[in-house]
């Protein structure tokens, strides 16, 4: 499939399965996979169409969904060892999701080699799609994308609640991120925020926005300076910044064990 039509194929599952559900759930169309993190009825059939839809089209792929991960155990080994695979995040920030936001997305990124190569973004309340292919740009709704210039004082946003209203050498305070990665991304890429500072590095959540963001001139790597790559061991933490030098910036003022 070429990258028109997967990113067609994303639009019409959500608008099949997810948008129809948006603010009209009922109680027993949510559930929990663990203490507090939810899953929905939409969740679960868009990354089942999306996941059907993607291994007709590349059936030596393997496909790895975040509901699926949750029901197989074997199944993130398997990501890691493939040659070639794809990530699905069928409803990114299920939370806001169930609230009633409308900052949620749709995300699917494809890896070959252990590099993310594209990567899509639906924004389905929104009507955003964000597209990335390495080597050939981020883009907008068919506009390209550039990281714009850094202001005077950078704004960084971060998923540890318990970092909130923290601040790192004379940065101003952290603030919560949008609580969603399809959101959290597309922003750092359009200077909303110009850096992120992540807990956890979840390749459905990750690998999308991790392209878009380096190809629109952005940079995201762990605490220890190496480059996120979706198909390695969790590091203890990820940064996703503006540029390399903000990168560095902030990588070098997080305190000894910020990943722990």
């Amino acid at each position: 499939m070429d990258t028109e039509a997967v990113l067609a194929l994303i639009r019409d599952v959500a608008d099949e399965v997810v948008v129809p559900r948006f603010r009209e759930l009922a109680d027993d169309d949510v559930g929990e996979k663990g203490p507090g993190d939810l899953v929905t009825v939409a969740d679960r059939e868009a990354e089942e169409l999306l996941t059907q839809a993607l291994a007709a089209a590349y059936p030596a792929a393997l496909v790895l969904g975040e509901e699926a991960t949750s029901q197989d155990d074997g199944l993130l080994a398997r990501y890691r060892a493939a040659d070639h695979a794809f990530t699905i995040d069928p409803v990114d920030g299920t939370k806001n999701f169930v609230k009633g936001s409308k900052d949620h997305a749709v995300m699917v990124a494809e890896v070959r080699d252990g590099v993310t190569v594209r990567s899509w973004i639906w924004q389905p309340q929104h009507r955003a799609a964000y597209v990335a292919e390495l080597g050939a740009g981020a883009w907008r709704d068919g506009t390209r994308l550039t990281r714009p210039p850094l202001g005077d004082a950078l704004r960084g946003v971060t998923s540890r609640r318990s970092w909130i209203g923290r601040t790192l050498g004379t940065l101003r305070a952290l603030e919560l991120t949008w609580v969603c990665c399809g959101i959290d991304y597309p922003k750092l890429v359009e200077g909303d925020s110009d850096y992120a500072l992540y807990a956890r590095s979840n390749p459905w959540d990750h690998a999308p926005g991790s392209l878009l963001l380096t190809e629109a001139g952005g940079y995201v790597g762990d605490l220890d300076g190496a480059v996120y790559r979706p198909q390695a061991e969790p590091p203890a933490g990820l940064v996703a910044a503006a540029d390399r030098a903000t990168y560095d910036l902030v990588s070098g003022l997080l305190p000894p064990g910020s990943g722990s």
